[in-house]
C-alpha cells in the first residue's frame, strides 16, 4: 500500500452549501475540526457517519458537468444506496438536487435513477434491497 485515502474533494463554488446538500443525503457533521486540513470559506468538510470524509473546495471558475455530454463528463459520481428510489429522489430534490434519468418507462424495472447535486455533479441513487425496511 502506498497512501491512505484521506477524502474525496469535489470543486464547486459554494462549499459549505455543497456539504450541507450531502449531509442532508448521507448524515454527518459539516465542518468538524480535523488536524489533517483548515477550514474557511474555501474549503468545507463532511465526516460521515460511516467514516468517509467528503471534501468541498470552491473553484471561482466552475464548469458543471452536463450529463451525458462527453464535451463536459461527469468526470466521476458517487452511488448512494437507498431503500425505495422514489422517496430518496423526492428528499434529495428538496434538498436541492436536480433530477438527470428518473428511467422514464422503464424507471419500475431500473433499480437506479441519476441526479445532480446543487453543484451540477451527477450521483446515482441506487436501489439497495438489503437497506429496505
Amino acid at each position: 500500500m502506498i497512501a491512505e485515502l484521506q477524502c474525496v474533494v469535489l470543486d464547486c463554488p459554494d462549499p459549505v452549501r455543497l456539504a450541507e446538500f450531502y449531509r442532508s443525503v448521507v448524515g454527518g457533521r459539516v465542518n468538524e475540526p480535523d488536524p489533517r486540513w483548515g477550514l474557511d470559506e474555501n474549503w468545507a468538510t463532511l465526516h460521515t457517519d460511516a467514516g468517509l470524509v467528503l471534501a468541498f473546495q470552491r473553484a471561482a471558475d466552475h464548469r458543471p458537468p452536463q450529463w451525458p455530454d462527453p464535451a463536459r463528463p461527469q468526470q466521476f459520481h458517487l452511488d448512494f444506496g437507498v431503500p425505495d428510489l422514489d422517496a430518496a429522489q423526492a428528499e434529495v430534490v428538496a434538498a436541492g438536487a436536480s433530477v438527470l434519468d428518473d428511467g422514464g418507462a422503464e424507471g419500475a424495472e431500473r433499480p437506479w435513477r441519476i441526479c445532480a447535486d446543487p453543484a451540477g455533479h451527477p450521483f446515482c441513487l441506487v436501489l439497495h434491497r438489503a437497506l429496505q425496511p
